[in-house]
């Protein structure tokens, strides 16, 4: 099975107008502007590119969260008080559950890939699961091959 390839050029991409939730702004403008660039097969993962203005803000992450900074510069003060700098080229990940809070003096813009977190357990089983069907041979894993497979295995049991 063929899955799509993520390929934009991020100078034309036309985003969609937005805001940070009112009680999070500490001042400045919260409007934002974004567009998703694309989305994982499992739908628990996204691309998109998200840009701002000079605002200051509370940010809870309630995804897991990493990016790299494309334009502008942000100020991120952690949990601890400690302040970090953002600018052009820089990496960022955020665990979901990390609370922020962020200082841009004039614009910010980033690409940024947002993961859906899932219980601990659950990610293992999964990990194992595959690997177990790479190591028989078998790469190409569709829902219903998972399907019949799991079906198959608990009558057996």
């Amino acid at each position: 099975m063929s899955e799509s390839i993520l390929s934009a050029t991020l100078g034309y991409v036309e985003l969609e107008t937005g805001s940070i939730p009112a009680d999070w702004v500490l001042s400045g403008n919260p409007q934002t502007r974004s567009k998703i660039l694309g989305r994982s097969g499992d739908l628990l993962a996204h691309a998109i590119l998200w840009e701002c203005g000079a605002v200051s803000y509370k940010w809870h992450y309630n995804q897991d969260e990493a990016y790299i900074v494309l334009s502008g510069e942000g100020f991120m003060t952690d949990e601890k008080g400690v302040e970090r700098r953002f600018g052009p080229g820089d990496v960022a990940f955020f665990p979901a559950g990390t609370n922020a809070t962020w200082r841009h003096p004039d614009h910010f813009r980033k690409v940024a890939v947002l993961k859906e977190s899932v219980w601990r357990p659950v990610g293992v089983g999964l990990k194992v699961w595959k690997k177990l069907f790479r190591v028989i041979g078998i790469t190409d894993t569709s829902p219903l091959l998972l399907a019949v497979t799991t079906w198959t295995a608990w009558k057996l049991r």
